[in-house]
């Protein structure tokens, strides 16, 4: 990732403190004027989107360290560390919407002032759902699993926000009250399920993921289109962490070849493969052509295996 893309994440990661705030704060206020335990649901799961864009700030800033004597390969995967956080603190967030819900459920009571207080959450849904459209584009284009889960965590804020106002709708032209904790615990289920969803995705990205099968054609191709000069390539291997992805293979040249002349291969292959994967950290391990080497090589006019 180019240093503009890692300001451009930090930027919107730090943005996302004082968002979470606003819109947890309008939540709290529909809740304040309508006594709605269902509101009050919808707030508690915007309380964990302010904690979560607090850590998601710090993952990503500590994620940018340049790499150091103790971690060589960068601090990339504390991203993914974030995220796992945040499917954690979703799930604490589903158990204490379940403690206000169940109680309530016994005995319910009407909401006060609900036209009010439907359109401040409604106003505060608006405000989510254009967020979370932000944060899941820019965690794509910049590959940042901490942005990423965020966004998803605030979209799924806007699924549960979108079900509360319906369903209370419903309680209010019904005029059943015990539709109000029900929806309550409704929405402490949805948010289970997407705490199990965010953190089997960041447990995912901690095994070292190979690149998607198109972005390695397209490496494949970089190599082959760019390794003149030499007899062959094999062995590939791509993974990422976080934002960073890593390319090895070995390159098979001509025993009499002088190191100059495969460096520059190895030059010319590396810019190749960054026009197809920028900030790419490539390891190409010089091979002379052996009788080994010559068993396994992959002429270049071929697909490297």
């Amino acid at each position: 990732m180019e240093k503009s893309d890692i300001r451009t994440v930090q930027r919107l990661a730090l943005w996302g403190i004082p968002f979470a705030f606003f819109v947890m704060g309008l939540k709290l206020v529909a809740w304040w004027v309508t006594g709605s335990v269902a509101l009050l649901s919808d707030a508690m799961e915007s309380s964990v989107n302010v904690i979560a864009a607090i850590v998601a700030f710090a993952a990503i800033s500590y994620a940018a360290k340049p790499a150091d004597k103790t971690h060589p390969f960068g601090h990339h995967k504390a991203e993914y560390l974030s995220a796992v956080l945040e499917g954690v603190l979703i799930v604490v967030a589903a158990l204490l919407i379940v403690k206000e819900a169940l109680p309530a459920v016994f005995a319910p009571t009407r909401m006060d002032a609900p036209a009010l207080g439907l359109a401040i959450n409604f106003a505060a849904a608006l405000c989510n759902a254009i967020w979370a459209t932000v944060l899941i584009r820019a965690g794509k284009r910049y590959r940042s699993p901490a942005l990423a889960a965020d966004g998803q965590h605030i979209l799924s804020d806007v699924v549960t926000s979108v079900g509360v106002l319906v369903g209370l709708v419903l309680a209010i032209l019904t005029g059943y009250a015990v539709l109000d904790p029900l929806l309550a615990v409704l929405v402490a289920l949805n948010i289970l399920y997407q705490g199990w969803k965010v953190i089997t995705h960041s447990v995912d990205g901690l095994m070292d993921h190979a690149v998607e099968p198109e972005e390695a054609e397209a490496i494949k191709a970089a190599i082959a289109a760019n390794a003149t000069g030499s007899l062959g390539a094999h062995d590939l291997k791509t993974r990422r962490a976080g934002a960073a992805t890593f390319v090895d293979f070995h390159l098979v040249v001509p025993a009499t070849m002088p190191v100059g002349q495969a460096h520059d291969i190895c030059d010319r292959l590396e810019d190749a493969i960054r026009v197809v994967q920028p900030g790419a950290q490539i390891a190409i391990h010089v091979e002379p052509e052996t009788e080994q080497a010559h068993g396994i090589k992959v002429k270049i006019e071929r697909t490297i295996r």
